[in-house]
């Protein structure tokens, strides 16, 4: 299927206290590298959405960057950025470019369950939503109007019954970096 991954790497990372997605995890790939490197492993074709000023986060080659110049709007106007790059596609894997510890199998699975006909589609670790998110094609037009800070958000809200829950035993779909103390390995209870 024509599925596209959509890498959202646009955003302010204020509480990191410096430019998050070029700091370097323990085995020196930045984070922002790393999580591009988990997402095109599952998936033909990335469009990594930076804001301006960061054409050159990712490596020549490795994606197809897009700078999204209404960044400073949030991941809606991100999210529209990419798709509209994009164009209609079979489906969209959404994935933040500050999530560098999602295993390759857990996004391999909300890819096909897209492949399978999900309409939408969402790892869950316990009770919480991850990341990537699946959208399929038939979202295009609501993908690129949106706007504002919220992502998907509404559309997920709006569409709950049609999203598929895919329980997924990956801490990483729900790890996020926000600040350096995020770096940190998790206490093992």
């Amino acid at each position: 299927m024509n599925i596209v991954g959509l890498l959202l790497a646009a955003g302010s990372a204020s509480r990191f206290g410096s430019d998050k997605l070029r700091h370097p995890l323990l085995h020196g790939v930045p984070i922002a590298v790393q999580a591009l490197r988990n997402l095109a492993a599952e998936v033909p074709e990335v469009i990594a959405v930076v804001k301006p000023g960061d054409a050159a986060l990712f490596p020549a080659g490795d994606c197809k960057v897009v700078v999204c110049e209404q960044a400073r709007e949030g991941m809606g106007a991100s999210l529209a950025c990419g798709a509209r790059a994009a164009g209609k596609r079979a489906g969209y894997l959404v994935a933040l470019a500050d999530m560098p510890y999602i295993r390759g199998s857990s996004i391999a699975a909300v890819r096909e369950a897209l492949e399978r006909g999900a309409l939408l589609a969402a790892p869950y670790f316990r009770t919480r939503r991850g990341h990537p998110v699946g959208i399929a094609g038939e979202f295009y037009e609501q993908l690129i109007a949106l706007g504002g800070d919220e992502g998907a958000k509404q559309l997920l809200a709006a569409h709950a019954r049609e999203l598929v829950k895919i329980p997924i035993g990956d801490p990483g779909v729900i790890r996020d970096i926000d600040t350096p103390a995020d770096l940190l390995p998790p206490i093992r209870t």
